[in-house]
This record gives C-alpha cells, structure tokens and sequence, in this order.
C-alpha cells in the first residue's frame, strides 16, 4: 500500500492566470470551497484563493479552478500553491454593526470596537425543515402600501424587482430607518453599485441615527468579478451569525443579484465553463438558492432568530420573465413589483399593488392592521378597472364618478416620501380615515397633509383619543387653513 505524504498532497503549481481566476495542477487531494495560498518571492504578501471547479482532463490529471481573493501581487505560471485544507471564512463579532466590511469580511470603516468571537463560514448549509418554523411576526416596514396590502413576516424572502431608479434602493432603505425601534438588525449588501451611491446611502443613515443597528457590506462597481460574487455570502453570514448566535431577528437586502449573476457569469466564462441560456452557467439558480435558503424563522430551540432577505434584481422594460427574474422570483416567498408608469405619474412608492405578492399572506400580518386594511386591496383593483373603462365613457353616472373620487384619494393616501416611514398606529388611523370615508370633503392636493399632520402626533396620544376623533381634528384644521 503506498502512503501519500500530506504536504505533497495539498501542494500544486498555477498553469494559467487571468483576472481574478487562476488554474491549478498537480494537486492529489482538493474539494471545493478549499482555501489556498499562492507562494511569491515576496513573503509579505500572500494571495489567497479559493477552489470552485474539479474536473480530470483527457489524461486523468486533477485541475482545479479557482478563484483569487486577494490578488496581493502580479503573479504568474509556475508558482507554487498551497491548500489550507480548510473552508473559506471570516472573522466576526459585534464589531461589525456599525461598520462597513468588504467581500472578505474586513474593515473599511471601523465602529471603534474590537471584539472578535466567531469564525464564521462563509458558504455555511441552510437550516434544515426541523430547525425552522412558519412565518408568523411581522416586519413593519414603515411603507403603509406595503404593511397594509403585502404584509411581510420575519424569517420571509420577499423580492423587489423593477426597472431602475424606480425606487427599489429607496424602499430598503425606508425598511432600515423604521427597524429603529423594533429590535432588528439590518444589513445592506452593495453589490456592483457605484462607491458615491453607497456613500450617499451610507451618509443618509449616518444622518437618521440608524448607523448603530445597521452593517454594510461593500463590493463597489470597481471591485472583482471575484469579490462581488463573495460578498453576497459574506453578508449572509453575517444575518446568519445575527440569527443563529445572536437570536435576534434580522434584516438583509441584497441590492442587487442582478450584478451578482452577472459577476459570477464573468467569473465561469473565464473558466471555460459551458454557457447555458443568456450565457449563465447551468448552476445559476443554485447559486441564488443556497444563497436565500439562509434565510429562516428559526424554531424556539434554536433560539426563534429571524433572518428576513430583501433580494433586488433590476428589470429590462419592466421585464418580468428574463432568465434571473423568474429564477429569484420561484426561490422568493412573493415579490414587490415597482412599476415605472406609476413612478412617473409621481405616485411614490411606486408599487404596483395588483403585480406584487405575498405566499405568506396575512398570517405575518397584526390583527389590528386586518380590520382596517383587509378591503383596501380590492377598492384599488377595482378602481384601477373602473377607472380603465371610464376612459371610453361619454357621460358618467353620479355613482361612478364617487367610486372613481374616492380611488383617487384612497391612491394619494399611499404616497410617501423617501425616508418618513410611518409607525404602525399612523398606518392604523390613516386607514381608519378611509375606511370611514372622512376624507371625501378633502380635495387631493390636501390628502398628503394628513400623513404629514398624523406623523406629528405621539403615539401615547393615540391610547386615549380615538382614532374618528383625532382624524376629524386634522380634516377639519386643513379644512380651515386651507
């Protein structure tokens, strides 16, 4: 019997290099997701890799793609590779909320604390069926067209899907200012957008206080194929680490896979992977998988954590069955449709209520909020159809024209402004106004200063005082001055 010594068996030499993605031989012994460092004669600088691809050429020889993490250096064929015989991973802890990490896990900016606990696994297994139970809390979002007719629970994976700048990064961010006070920890993964985007983001909720709850994790338009595909799994481990460690519920927006396909499209090409539809590799929709299946309500053995993902994919002409829509759109629990026609009607947020879903429905949805909201959605789709006839109508009846009144104003009502979230008692009375029908006196310029006048008003004020009461109050103040 012949006994393979270790170290010859983990050590190969790199046979082709070109951006970001190296090919490996003479290795006895790999398996994917192995870390390896690349030997230079330079030994203060180590690159580091790691494996993705095993195949045997013609002459039975293992090669192995791999990907560079850090190219610290120019490297070259010939050079002598090392496996670690371990699997990819970070560094973690605290530290991170309030900080902003790279695709490696490392700081870009510090939260000025140092407590490092875990190392993590980057591309951990997703919990398992046992370990997980239904979606059953709600995630107040803050958005009252969202919290009203498209409930999202925590532990779900609801997707936000238009064409761009419609408003989707816009509505994360509006999800992360109003998790202030309800106890989730959020973070915002940047993949391929542009560094001053971010900055700009980063800045808009450094300014909101919401930087102390909040981890981002960058990988800008300038960065590697290689780093934006990692970072994705970076922050996932991340929302996992806050999930399962931590127990808390949490919040993750991935914005957006989109960038991410098309960065992991770049990386198999180079490795002379064969091209399937679109040119993405036949493994793309597992790559999105094994990437949302990490995101669960946990059972209470586990400690009933949440992680609740936010995945955005960007449309083509309000294309909902290219190749990745449809893919993220059969792994996600619904979908957020922003429509571009109503963008430029100027009713913001831009959501297309009669396109957008949930598969959750209104189990994650408080009961209160179901009184109030549960014949909301149907006026609107009715209204959106009464008001498509009523186009091709000479003369109206004194019925249609109350209906297609009230659907105006039941529309202005939905409009918010970018970065006001509203709190789930505001949401309440502003659909207690319109269930009760006291905004029909108002005209629709004047309905936008009753959210406004509502955010004004304590929440402890609305224990004591009724909802008719203080609603009446506002109409008739904007009654009077206007």
């Amino acid at each position: 019997m012949q006994i393979i010594d270790k170290e010859l068996s983990n050590t190969g030499v790199v046979i082709s290099v070109g951006c970001g993605v190296v090919t490996l031989q003479g290795f006895l012994l790999a398996y994917v997701g192995e870390l390896f460092k690349v030997c230079s004669y330079n030994a203060a600088q180590v690159s580091l890799g790691i494996v993705v691809n095993l195949y045997r050429d013609p002459t039975l020889t293992l090669i192995i793609g791999a990907l560079l993490i850090n190219p610290t250096n120019r490297l070259s064929e010939g050079a002598q590779v090392i496996g670690q015989c371990t699997l990819s991973s970070i560094i973690i802890g605290d530290y991170a909320i309030g900080s902003i990490l790279d695709a490696l896990g490392s700081l870009i900016l510090n939260s000025r604390r140092v407590d490092v606990q875990y190392r993590w696994v980057i591309e951990s297994p997703a919990p398992g069926i046992i370990y997980r139970q239904s979606v059953f809390e709600p995630l107040q979002t803050g958005v009252l067209s969202v919290d009203s007719m498209i409930p999202i629970g925590r532990g779900q994976r609801e997707l936000v899907v238009g064409d761009r700048q419609v408003g989707k990064t816009s509505l994360g961010v509006d999800v992360i200012l109003n998790q202030k006070l309800e106890k989730v920890l959020c973070v915002y993964v940047a993949l391929g957008q542009k560094a001053s985007s971010v900055l700009d983001i980063f800045l808009a909720l450094l300014r909101r206080d919401a930087v102390f709850y909040l981890s981002l994790v960058l990988a800008s338009a300038s960065s590697s194929a290689v780093c934006q595909y990692l970072s994705a799994y970076t922050g996932s481990a991340l929302s996992e680490f806050l999930m399962l460690v931590g127990e808390l519920p949490s919040f993750i927006i991935y914005d957006d896979l989109s960038r991410h396909a098309i960065a992991y499209r770049e990386i198999y090409l180079l490795l002379r992977r064969p091209p399937g539809r679109e040119a993405y590799p036949g493994e793309i929709f597992f790559v999105h998988s094994r990437l949302l299946e990490r995101s669960a309500k946990l059972a209470t053995t586990l400690g009933g954590g949440s992680s609740t993902a936010f995945p955005v994919i960007e449309t083509l002409a309000g294309d909902v069955s290219a190749y990745i829509t449809t893919n993220v759109i059969s792994i996600t629990d619904g979908q957020i449709f922003l429509s571009t026609a109503l963008f430029l009607a100027a009713i913001k947020p831009a959501i297309d209520v009669g396109l957008s879903v949930t598969r959750v429905g209104s189990a994650a949805q408080w009961d209160g909020m179901k009184l109030v909201a549960g014949s909301y959605k149907l006026e609107l789709a009715q209204f959106v159809e009464l008001q498509s006839f009523s186009q091709f109508a000479a003369d109206l009846g004194d019925e249609t024209k109350k209906r297609l009144a009230r659907g105006l104003r039941l529309v202005e009502l939905l409009k918010q402004v970018n970065g006001s979230p509203l709190c789930l008692a505001n949401q309440l009375g502003l659909l207690s106004l319109a269930n009760q029908d006291l905004i029909k006196d108002l005209a629709i310029k004047e309905i936008s200063l009753v959210s406004y006048l509502y955010s004004l008003i304590p929440v402890w004020t609305m224990l004591f005082v009724p909802a008719r009461t203080i609603g009446a109050s506002i109409i008739s103040i904007i009654q009077h001055w206007l």
